[in-house]
């Protein structure tokens, strides 16, 4: 590592964590898709996940940092008519929404997964020797149109064959030869070609060689976490150990990247042009997959706030519950409220509030505030609120 030009304290690191994230500023009255494009381009992503219990995954982060808004609006670009479209789907950190100057960014990883070289064991078997078996299901989708992997199970017998079917779409899609056209109600993918989802002028975009289409993923990585470590930069779009290494010397070397010294963190990299506000004041609740929080690790360094997702853990032994969001305001994680929407009796439940021992005295009337604007947003008549500890 190069040596380090300065000494950030964690509390700075904090505020500049925050300010590159898009919190701290004031909300606007009114949000349109220009306000929504701004929030996915300066995160990079939104990360896209199935649970259903509060909202869908995605739409969250813009939520927090921009407060309601008409989240067809995400609908459209996401999974629009092709001419309005400007996001499309696919891995990056973990399943994604991405901007669609993000995807000549993304093309090695569809090469490597083409060639066999990228994804699940599963899927790879794919790339080789059941080539021929893909092959056909692009020749379908190209006849037919749009599919889901429930179209494919239809014309087979069993599980195990629609399981089958899955993986083969799945590695057809990371190896870039289709894409999701747009969900089910019930969130399945629904695939197509890439050519007949997104624009022409994107596809036309030059694919840039592997080590610079790194460098370009890095920097993002460092622009939307403001100063990070090694393995947080790795992390945000999954590039491996030493690509990463790679863009990350040569970043530096072209001082993108400023290496800064952080007590108690391991080496860490300022982005040059990352905000350093003296003051943050935010209000905010965060998804689990919100990038402000998806590395726990990091999370622990920012806030001192040890956070785990607790849906894989019997409901007997969770600390803190089902569906936890962490409740942020001024500059420090303040409690932890696992919720869930009742959208049968239009009731925001709220069935713990877990206070931080060191949450300010306001905490309690600013989190009631947040809980109405979620419930609003979410379409609740009234939020039921469980005990707080």
């Amino acid at each position: 590592m190069p040596p380090q030009t300065g000494e950030i304290s964690v509390a700075q690191a904090r505020r500049i964590a925050l300010a590159a994230q898009g919190f701290g500023s004031a909300r606007p009255v009114r949000v349109d898709q220009g306000h929504l494009h701004r929030v996915v381009g300066r995160l990079g992503l939104h990360q896209i996940d199935s649970v259903n219990v509060l909202a869908r995954a995605h739409y969250l982060p813009a939520f927090s940092r921009l407060g309601a808004y008409d989240r067809t609006l995400l609908d459209r670009a996401a999974w629009g008519q092709r001419k309005e479209r400007r996001l499309f789907e696919y891995w990056a950190h973990e399943a994604s929404l991405l901007p669609l100057d993000t995807h000549p960014l993304l093309r090695w990883r569809m090469a490597r997964a083409d060639r066999g070289e990228a994804g699940y064991a599963g899927m790879r078997v794919f790339a080789g020797e059941r080539r021929e078996e893909a092959m056909k299901a692009l020749e379908r989708i190209r006849q037919e149109g749009p599919l889901a992997a429930s179209d494919f199970e239809s014309s087979r017998a069993g599980w195990w064959e629609w399981s089958d079917s899955k993986r083969m779409l799945e590695w057809l899609f990371y190896a870039g030869h289709i894409t999701t056209a747009t969900r089910q109600r019930s969130f399945e993918r629904v695939y197509d070609l890439m050519e007949r989802v997104i624009q022409p002028a994107v596809l036309a975009l030059p694919t840039l060689p592997e080590a610079e289409a790194h460098r370009s993923l890095i920097e993002r990585s460092a622009r939307a976490l403001g100063i990070a470590t090694v393995g947080e930069l790795r992390d945000y779009f999954r590039i491996g150990p030493e690509d990463a290494k790679a863009a990350i010397a040569a970043l530096v070397e072209e001082e993108v990247l400023i290496p800064v010294a952080v007590p108690g963190w391991p080496p860490a990299f300022l982005h040059h042009e990352a905000r350093r506000p003296r003051r943050v004041d935010a209000q905010a609740l965060l998804a689990p997959f919100d990038p402000l929080v998806w590395e726990r690790t990091r999370t622990e360094r920012l806030f001192g706030f040890r956070y785990r997702i607790e849906i894989y853990v019997p409901a007997a032994k969770r600390q803190h519950g089902y569906y936890v969001l962490p409740f942020l305001l001024g500059d420090r994680l303040v409690a932890r409220v696992d919720l869930k929407s009742d959208r049968k009796a239009s009731r925001l439940l709220v069935h713990a509030v877990h206070l931080e021992p060191k949450a300010p005295p306001e905490t309690r009337d600013a989190l009631r505030v947040e809980l109405a604007s979620l419930a609003h947003w979410l379409g609740l008549s009234e939020v039921s609120t469980g005990p707080v500890r």
